[in-house]
């Protein structure tokens, strides 16, 4: 499809948001679920958009930075391949594409993203030097600067597949083989499985395997909604925090092991 002017305006307001979040992290525009639907939001493709993002958060959960490691470029991959699903054409189809185009992205916007940091780390003399002068104003104006920076991160890559324009995007999507487009649906879901895998191999422990296995075993349920599920999964979590603060010596009168949870089913 073809964008209006104030839709193409919209979607670099949303990657710059998006590039800026990424650094501060306040209001999460750079998680998929949330780029990805602001984009589908501004361009009307609000549906094929938010399964985008909903399964690249899958994915982006395993990703974190740890140490000198970063983490791949959610943001960029969120974006990137939301405006190519939009451009695109394709719908619901083409999420699987898109899925597959995002993993490259994101692994490319570490390029990006060491650029942007290093000169950053410049800016931070700048300040320091700022700070001894006692020149509170331009310490301030050093530190806007590298935020925008982080945002025209994003902005810049998503005004550039924009002006590609849709139509070379549609003609490369078509002109994939059939044998492709199902390599890269059967491909995005095995790594949609590792990031989910990932992130349940951080959280594992005795506590959380049978909140793991009530869910697995609900949600084989079909008439429970998305909404259905989230309640249960609330109503499970207010249960595990209200037995958490009710552990201590019972009956058995061992006193408070450090795991009240465990206290409680022991006097049992």
């Amino acid at each position: 499809m073809d964008l209006t002017i104030i839709q193409i305006i919209l979607v670099i307001i949303v990657a710059f948001l998006a590039g800026v979040e990424g650094i501060l992290d306040e209001f999460h525009f750079h998680q998929p679920i949330i780029a990805c639907t602001l984009i589908g939001l501004v361009t009307g493709e609000l549906i094929p958009c938010l399964i985008l993002g909903g399964t690249l958060q899958l994915i982006a959960l395993g990703w974190a930075n740890i140490g000198a490691a970063v983490a791949p470029d959610a943001a960029l991959a969120s974006v990137a391949s939301a405006i190519i699903l939009v451009l695109g054409g394709q719908g619901e189809s083409g999420v699987s594409s898109a899925i597959a185009i995002a993993v490259p992205l994101a692994v490319a916007g570490l390029l990006l993203t060491i650029i942007v940091r290093t000169i950053a780390t410049a800016f931070v003399h700048f300040m320091d030097a700022a700070a001894k002068e006692g020149n509170f104003r331009k310490v301030e104006m050093w530190h806007i600067i590298a935020i925008i920076m982080q945002g025209l991160r994003i902005a810049i890559p998503a005004a550039l597949i924009v002006a590609i324009g849709a139509r070379p995007v549609r003609d490369l999507l078509e002109a994939m083989p059939a044998w492709l487009t199902d390599g890269i649906a059967v491909g995005g879901g095995m790594v949609v499985a590792v990031g989910f895998a990932m992130v349940i191999n951080m959280m594992a422990t005795k506590e959380v395997w049978p909140f793991l296995a009530i869910g697995f075993v609900i949600a084989t349920i079909p008439s429970l909604t998305l909404l259905g599920l989230g309640g249960i999964g609330v109503a499970l979590a207010l249960i595990y925090i209200a037995l958490t603060k009710q552990g201590g010596s019972g009956n058995g009168g061992g006193g408070n092991t450090g795991d009240p949870l465990g206290d409680i089913i022991d006097n049992y």
